[in-house]
């Protein structure tokens, strides 16, 4: 081959391989078109209880919505709150009594709760020894070691023990001293008679011989909109399509959930819970399904909203007549669902 054509052959190669390289970062780099949008999303804890949220993230329905979700753990609703008042969240998943705190106090910036996930209580009544036979009269006398004052768990405590004839505090000694996240140790380490705990401790519990579910707060409390998703009423005015998209993903997962054996369920959420047995997240997601925990729409109804606040009343924590106005918004749910109130 002459020399020139030599030259000519290798100098269109390099051009070439260039192109190709090009393609393949242009493909991998993302474009103003495919460029999804940052969502800071904060949960009030790592639970099973929100499964539909973990499986709007595992199937990608937030980003098939062109959402990329920053999930993180606020650890409790106290710091859940503040990270949305900082400017820290832009979407918090924590219990509505949270966003009616805030607003009776006047805050500067109101916060709405726009879509519900969980529709009633996520907590179980934990005994020592199995309890076939149980009523809530079996209280009477005996210590529980229970949850935060003011938190929604506690006040539903007391909500389902008035309903029972039981004077909580009196009847019941309730030890509100153990942090939430030591509360499973503190039980099996001999604290308490009975203990109320979320899953998946409750469950563990049961496997290690520990512990033995007995009742649940959310079937004995009925309907209320225990978990929602809230913004500053500020950020939803200003980005209605991306709260849009949040919803959309939402209810998609929540269509999901209702149509998928546990096991399916399970799997979808997996990844968020990599330290537990899938023997007892199986067990765990069978619970939540079974007493309906997750709600079917995104849409807060105002039935509900009342029976939370009434709840709230009996506990001597609510803080004033805090309209369903005030602090639920539905069009944008009733929007994606199609069903207007």
């Amino acid at each position: 081959m002459p020399i020139l054509s030599r030259k000519w052959v290798i100098a269109a190669a390099l051009v070439i391989g260039l192109a190709v390289i090009g393609g393949i970062v242009k493909a991998l780099l993302p474009s103003e078109e495919n460029q999804l949008e940052t969502l800071r999303v904060v949960e009030v804890t790592r639970s099973p209880f929100y499964a539909p949220q973990y499986v709007a993230l595992s199937k990608g329905f937030f980003e098939e919505e062109g959402l990329d979700i920053r999930l993180s753990n606020g650890f409790g609703g106290d710091k859940t709150m503040t990270a949305l008042l900082a400017g820290d969240a832009d979407i918090v998943l924590v219990g509505v009594e949270a966003a009616i705190y805030v607003n009776a106090r006047g805050a500067s910036s109101p916060v709405t709760a726009f879509a519900q996930l969980t529709q009633t209580d996520g907590s179980f009544l934990v005994s020592r020894e199995p309890m076939e036979d149980f009523r809530w009269s079996d209280l009477r006398g005996k210590a529980l070691l229970g949850q935060r004052k003011g938190g929604m768990p506690q006040m539903v405590s007391e909500y389902v023990q008035r309903k029972n004839g039981l004077n909580p505090h009196k009847d019941v000694e309730i030890i509100q001293n153990v942090d939430y996240k030591n509360l499973g140790s503190a039980f099996a380490s001999g604290t308490g008679d009975f203990a109320q705990l979320f899953e998946p401790t409750a469950s563990m519990l049961e496997k290690e011989g520990k512990g033995y579910v007995v009742a649940s707060f959310g079937v004995d409390s009925g309907k209320l909109p225990y978990t929602a998703y809230i913004a500053r009423a500020q950020f939803i005015e200003d980005h209605p399509e991306v709260i849009h998209r949040f919803v959309r993903a939402l209810h998609r997962a929540q269509q999901w959930t209702l149509r998928h054996s546990p096991e399916e369920i399970s799997d979808a959420i997996s990844p968020y819970f990599t330290d537990t047995d899938r023997e007892v997240l199986i067990r765990v997601v069978k619970r939540y399904q079974s007493q309906e925990s997750w709600a079917p729409d995104p849409i807060i109804e105002r039935s509900e909203y009342e029976h939370l606040l009434e709840v709230m009343r009996q506990a001597g924590e609510l803080p004033g007549n805090i309209p369903y106005e005030k602090i639920v918004r539905t069009d944008i749910a009733e929007a994606v669902t199609g069903n207007p109130d």
